[in-house]
């Protein structure tokens, strides 16, 4: 099996069935943005785009790129499809013109031609992507066999294991978020919770690659790079312990300092050759990757010299005074909140905006969005729990486009500032994740049927419910608890473990006792 790195989560991967194409990102996302690092364009996308099969993960916008999508990639490929809840992502490529779909069941085994069989496990959480995030398994016919996780994060792992021994592993390492750089915290504590956030992710990484086991594993999927001059600093190239973006070739000397030796690095270029023995081989289109990353802010610099024509015209297209932004929400948004009863109700009151001029801290709008009432109006002077900064020409823009995800635009896209009394809620970002009626309707249903699981485990004298209640990771692989503390190490939440409450975000308390006073039926299981 030969695996060419194409940048960021993108690969192209032949096999004895031809050939598949990942997750083709090039174009700047998220309001211009992020950028893929190592710049992929000079790549010859018309060729790659020419590939057998093309499998897109999710929607997230540094995964799929419709420009590349619509411009490179041809139409008669056939898309392995993953099942979500919704048909958004088979309609989005349909209307760009794909019109050959192998619609995957979840966990489910396809054979291709030649003998080549892929399986595709979807997680379907409102937290997934938008609404959805996924991982590919191929097997090609000599029985090599490789996992692209991209970002997702999986809680059970078995069921890709259970065909046979993994000979390449593909996952993410880097942060994708926006936490904690667009927080109005004191730097020092922006800094603390960044190093967290980074030791936590690279501490995920590795059970993963712990339980996969693979011969040979590759750094993907991040991190992106930040081109634009107010964005310029989240480049992980000042030193700072705290930036939660470091690059592929920082995670491979930590992963060498766990006792993990054979890792690989994919520029876009870079051709990997592995099969059923575990043998691998790389040649790179650099004569020395540890010299090119020694040079990454001189290749950041010059790759923004290139872009900054392209970014001063995606920020010109972002006004649209025309739009009256608050009548505007309240028409669409409005009934949709009235909608929104589990959300809501976790939301529990009201959440601001503030809207600047361009280019400016100067505030012209401020807008409540209040989910008690279910309405939406101008700010009134009362006291909020959430509050968001951020240009009212980018609300113009996604107004105008009727963006359906604030998340996969605005707030990836780190043009912002928020602050918050109290916890993390979920409730927030998923409802702003969710404006249109089936999503919406979605995410309803599915944190209606959640439930407290039966199962408990014992562990250092607690019992405690076995599944997560945050995305039902099993505990009994995910949890750690230190002084009365229960981590899940899948997303970092946190339950105090005396009380039961949920010290990360509101709503998710856990069922916990001290063992010893569990009873005697439970305690033994």
């Amino acid at each position: 099996m030969r695996i060419t790195g194409t940048g960021h989560a993108s690969m192209f991967i032949e096999t004895a069935a031809g050939s598949i194409l990942c997750d083709p990102w090039v174009n700047p996302a998220y309001f211009a943005s992020w950028f893929p690092f190592p710049d992929n364009s000079q790549l010859d996308w018309d060729t790659l785009g020419q590939a057998d099969y093309l499998y897109v993960s999710h929607l997230h916008r540094d995964h799929f790129d419709e420009q590349n999508l619509r411009d490179h990639i041809s139409k008669d490929t056939t898309v392995l499809l993953p099942e979500y809840p919704t048909d958004e992502l088979e309609s989005e490529l349909r209307a760009l013109g794909f019109h050959k779909f192998i619609k995957t069941v979840s966990e489910e085994i396809v054979e291709l031609p030649g003998g080549v069989k892929v399986m595709i496990q979807a997680l379907t959480s409102p937290t997934d992507g938008p609404i959805g995030d996924s991982s590919l398994w191929v097997e090609d016919a000599d029985g090599t066999r490789m996992l692209n996780q991209n970002d997702a994060r999986p809680t059970d792992m078995s069921v890709f294991l259970q065909h046979g021994k993994i000979h390449a592993h593909l996952l993410q390492f880097s942060g994708a978020i926006w936490f904690p750089m667009v927080y109005e915290l004191p730097d020092n504590a922006k800094r603390a919770f960044g190093k967290q956030k980074r030791e936590r992710g690279f501490d995920r990484s590795l059970r993963y690659i712990d339980d996969v086991a693979g011969d040979w594993v590759f750094p993907i999927a991040g991190p992106p790079c930040f081109l634009d001059d107010e964005l310029y600093q989240f480049n992980d190239v000042f030193g700072d312990e705290g930036n939660i973006f470091p690059d592929q070739l920082t995670y491979t000397d930590w992963l060498e300092e766990q006792g993990h030796k054979q890792n690989l690095i994919l520029l876009p270029g870079s051709v990997a050759e592995i099969n059923s023995e575990g043998a691998a081989s790389v040649t790179h289109p650099v004569d020395d990757v540890r010299e090119w990353f020694a040079n990454k802010k001189q290749h950041l610099d010059a790759f923004k010299e290139r872009q900054r024509g392209r970014l001063a015209a995606e920020k010109a297209s972002w006004s649209h005074p025309e739009i009256n932004v608050l009548e505007t929400l309240r028409e669409r948004i409005e009934p949709l909140m009235e909608s929104a009863e589990h959300i809501a109700t976790g939301v529990g009151g009201p959440v601001r905006f503030d809207l600047t001029a361009p280019d400016s801290d100067e505030v012209v709008e401020s807008i409540i969005f209040d989910f008690l009432e279910r309405k939406i109006y101008p700010d009134d002077g009362a006291k909020v729990r959430y509050r968001f900064r951020t240009e009212r020409r980018l609300i113009e823009h996604l107004l105008y486009i009727r963006e359906v995800d604030w998340v996969n635009s605005l707030f990836l896209s780190c043009r912002f500032t928020a602050a918050r009394i109290g916890q993390y809620n979920e409730y927030v970002y998923a409802f702003f994740k969710c404006l249109s009626e089936e999503r919406l309707q979605y995410a309803e249903g599915w944190y209606a049927e959640q439930r407290p699981d039966d199962e408990d485990i014992t562990m250092q004298g607690w019992q405690v419910q076995r599944r997560c209640p945050h995305l039902k990771a099993d505990l009994s692989v995910f949890g750690k608890i230190e002084d009365g503390v229960l981590t899940c190490q899948m997303h970092g939440w946190k339950w105090n473990l005396k009380s039961g409450k949920c010290m990360t975000s509101v709503g998710h308390d856990i069922r916990s006792c001290p063992a010893d006073t569990a009873p005697a039926e439970a305690a033994s299981e």
